[in-house]
């Protein structure tokens, strides 16, 4: 027989295992509201100046208040929602000197980090960055505006990766998912779609090459282009 210290133990550790569970399950549902609810910022799902009604999005994803609160919570850290006394929560609006700061620090890093990822970029890296142009090339054609700019997000996210600087690459994916809402600002006609494609595919060729010199240039065409796409449309 066990005695009454074993039960105990056995009791103990059911219970650290269940709290465990308990934090995983609403880690992850924190994550996904979180996730979500970015998402529709960045795609203008919630334009800018847009008050958002937390219940109804705890309605619409089907999460709890806790978990969605902390995701407006990290968002707010992130600079794409306020939280506005007795109103609410409302989208960051929209604000070209805020979309200026962004660029000026994406021409420091953004430049930085390519040098870096042209000279370290693997053949496995290669091929995911070809096969993202490649289906970015699929949606222009069929002018699938939100895939391209998802895609956009994952071409830079891999040259950060490349980098192989885990603080500038989490620094870059935050300013990346700032811009991203100005994307559709920015590319008005699809010209210019076609232009950031060409972008991307000389930025990519630089870095088959592993130049960082002309993989520098290239990024900072990109960005300027971004720049001079904006005070054009806004």
């Amino acid at each position: 027989m066990r005695d009454a210290a074993t039960y105990d133990f056995v009791d103990a550790e059911a219970v650290n295992n269940h709290e465990r569970v308990e934090k995983d399950q609403h880690q992850s549902l924190r994550d996904a509201a979180y996730k979500a609810i970015k998402h529709r910022i960045i795609t203008l799902g919630f334009r800018p100046g847009e008050f958002i009604n937390e219940a109804s999005v705890c309605i619409d994803l089907g999460i709890g208040r806790t978990p969605v609160h902390q995701a407006f919570d990290r968002l707010m850290l992130e600079g794409m929602v306020d939280v506005i006394p007795r109103k609410g929560i409302i989208v960051r609006p929209v604000s070209f000197d805020e979309i200026l700061s962004i660029v000026e620090v994406r021409l420091i890093n953004e430049t930085y980090c390519v040098r870096m990822a042209a000279e370290r970029v693997s053949a496995d890296d290669l091929r995911q960055l070809t096969d993202i142009l490649i289906r970015a090339r699929q949606w222009l054609e069929v002018r699938n505006i939100e895939q391209l700019m998802l895609l956009d997000r994952d071409f830079h996210g891999v040259i950060a990766r490349c980098s192989g600087n885990i603080v500038l690459t989490d620094t870059l994916a935050n300013l990346h998912d700032r811009s991203l809402r100005f994307w559709f600002l920015s590319l008005a006609s699809s010209g210019q779609h076609e232009a950031v494609q060409e972008q991307h595919e000389a930025i990519l060729a630089a870095m088959r090459d592993h130049d960082p010199r002309g993989a520098e240039e290239a990024m900072r065409e990109h960005i300027e282009s971004f720049k001079r796409n904006l005070t054009q449309n806004m």
